[in-house]
């Protein structure tokens, strides 16, 4: 009885309190966004009130540790970093306020936790580790006489090295070889795209600065005639060829769940396994696609989860 009577007081309090939740995203990219967005609408839907501090790093990472210093000095109910570098800035200014990610690759490689199941100390979230192999394998399947693959990535990004690494194993499977393109801002996403001319293919991770400059990149495709692989949906929205990709709202919206436990039951990140996505759909653009010179056969078409047209 006395456990119930705790349990019932703090969720009376936590009905009527209003929690302090600093966001900080590195930059403002549709996927990005989506994720924060779904976050959001989690805690809404769960009837959690909320004030929100929302920052946005603008690709930079001196700025990201300035905004995770701040949201630190303020002693925030929890934090909610998108994407790698705030993720990283966040870890290492805030010791003892409850941290949630998401958007980040690989936790374990960024030393945002010890182990994807033992988070330990105060954060833990959701990845958004992609089907690589996969995407890579669309080389082949929407144009079967390639033998080369573009990679263009931000060398800045620890989730992005660890994509073009497992990309590189995948290409080497498909008889691929691989000419990379590393960039270190948004302003040399075209010139590194330029750089790609004479592959067959341009692969895109999941890569903030690249994806916040997508459009360059789509550009040169359709001017050179190579299709664009992207590494998630919202580039194939955007005038990518294809993916396999998870829906960045919808882990948004897990990792807010995450934070409601946290927030009105007193779950510790620390303890709580990170989690991943595990329903993947295959996205295609066929205007995207005659735009840079190529069919989708019909074998992969029939497959799509989601087509734009």
């Amino acid at each position: 009885m006395r456990r119930l009577r705790r349990l019932d007081r703090r969720g009376q309090q936590s009905a009527s309190k209003t929690y302090t939740i600093g966001i900080t995203q590195i930059v403002a990219h549709p996927s990005l966004d989506a994720s924060r967005d779904g976050f959001k609408k989690a805690l809404a839907d769960a009837g959690v009130k909320v004030a929100y501090d929302e920052q946005n790093a603008q690709g930079d990472q001196a700025t990201a540790t300035s905004i995770a210093t701040k949201f630190a000095a303020d002693k925030k109910d929890l934090v909610l970093a998108i994407a790698t570098p705030t993720a990283q800035a966040a870890a290492q200014s805030i010791t003892d306020t409850p941290i949630l990610f998401t958007a980040v690759t690989d936790p374990v490689s960024a030393q945002l936790v010890k182990s994807l199941d033992a988070p330990g100390g105060n954060v833990s979230g959701t990845t958004d580790l992609n089907p690589v192999a996969k995407q890579i394998g669309l080389v082949k399947q929407l144009k079967p006489g390639a033998t080369s693959v573009g990679i263009i990535y931000s060398s800045g990004e620890v989730n992005s090295q660890v994509q073009v690494k497992m990309a590189k194993e995948a290409a080497a499977k498909e008889g691929l070889t691989v000419k990379e393109a590393a960039v270190s801002n948004s302003s040399e996403v075209q010139q590194g795209a330029q750089s790609l001319g004479g592959v067959d293919a341009i692969y895109v991770p999941t890569d903030n600065v690249v994806v916040s400059a997508l459009e360059s990149v789509i550009q040169v495709g359709e001017t050179k005639k190579i299709p664009v692989i992207a590494g998630e949906g919202d580039s194939v929205k955007r005038g990518a060829v294809a993916t396999y990709g998870i829906d960045y709202a919808k882990l948004g919206y897990q990792t807010g769940q995450m934070a409601v436990k946290i927030l009105t039951t007193g779950a510790k990140p620390g303890t709580m396994p990170v989690e991943s996505q595990s329903d993947v759909q295959l996205v295609i653009n066929t205007a995207a696609a005659a735009r840079m010179g190529i069919t989708i056969p019909d074998a992969v078409a029939k497959q799509a989860g989601q087509t734009y047209n």
